[in-house]
């Protein structure tokens, strides 16, 4: 009967580890995102970095995500556009477009500029809550702050949990660290854009919507 024990206690840690596991995968996975259907619109929204610049047009992170999702994908994204410029752009790109999914990845300009972080988080709210108003989903990119940390901002997060939205924040960090996969210290080159579109993916097949 001793000799029972220690293997049910081997047991009952081996549950307790998977059961951990599990917990974990169900954690990271990021809120849903509706499924796109043939023909659905995805809108990538956005400054520079939306743009492409540092690539060809074909090489941007919209051209690159289209071929591999099968959908369009409409680049919208201007250089050098703050989260207050994209604010009044936005409906009537919306308005065009018509996106089943919208990729808000704006506020580079914002930190360059020195705007209050309380506009950016502003400006970031009313692009989401306008899109939402239309049905239109949500993915939200965290943009790093220049500097050698390349740190994301804590309020996109903030601002993901607090409209249950899908956040990428890691990719352009982790991008813009390597000077091969960079165009200068801001941008990425074709290899960095090809990089952050399949983490883009990754996002959207975790969230359903692919």
């Amino acid at each position: 009967m001793p000799a029972v024990l220690p293997r049910l206690s081997v047991l009952h840690r081996l549950i307790w580890l998977l059961a951990s596991l599990f917990l974990l995968a169900a954690c990271s996975k990021p809120p849903p995102l509706p499924r796109l259907a043939a023909g659905d619109v995805v809108l990538a929204f956005g400054d520079s970095l939306t743009f492409g610049t540092g690539a060809s047009p074909p090489e941007a992170y919209p051209a690159v995500l289209a071929g591999r999702i099968g959908h369009k994908v409409v680049n919208a994204g201007i250089p050098g556009e703050t989260t207050a410029d994209g604010r009044s752009r936005l409906p009537e790109v919306l308005e065009e477009a018509r996106p089943k999914l919208m990729i808000l990845c704006m506020g580079g300009n914002d930190f360059l500029r020195g705007a209050p972080e309380a506009d950016t988080i502003a400006n970031l709210r009313a692009m989401i809550e306008l899109a939402r108003s239309k049905q239109i989903a949500v993915l939200l990119i965290g943009v790093p702050k220049p500097s050698l940390t390349r740190d994301v901002p804590p309020f996109y997060a903030s601002l993901a949990k607090e409209y249950k939205l899908p956040l990428e924040d890691k990719a352009l960090p982790d991008i813009l660290g390597k000077g091969h996969q960079k165009s200068d210290p801001i941008h990425p080159n074709a290899v960095g854009y090809g990089r952050f579109a399949e983490a883009i993916e990754q996002v959207m097949r975790q969230a359903g919507a692919i």
